[in-house]
């Protein structure tokens, strides 16, 4: 019984690598909407690059797409999530 090749079977896999198309960048790509993919720095990358957590995150995610989303209802969930902050953030320094 002859075996193939493994390096062979690797060069081979690698080329065909090649030839498919490669996959499009996570935030170029939107599920569910196109209300961030005409701004110039979308929310997700501004709350990932400076770090900011989940409570921050979601008041910024929700702020900057009120207008061509959610309307008053996007404002009104930013506003929840700054309550949710103010009442834990109050309980570890009371």
């Amino acid at each position: 019984m002859e075996y193939p090749d493994p390096a062979l079977a690797a060069r081979q896999y690698l080329a065909s690598l090649q030839h498919q198309a490669a996959p499009s960048s996570p935030l170029g790509t939107q599920v569910g909407g196109d209300h961030y993919k005409d701004m110039p720095i979308q929310p997700v990358e501004f709350i990932h690059k400076n770090g900011i957590g989940y409570l921050e995150g979601n008041v910024i995610k929700y702020v900057s797409r009120w207008r061509s989303k959610g309307g008053i209802k996007d404002l009104e969930k930013a506003r929840h999530y700054i309550d949710l902050l103010i009442e834990l953030e109050g309980e570890q320094r009371g």
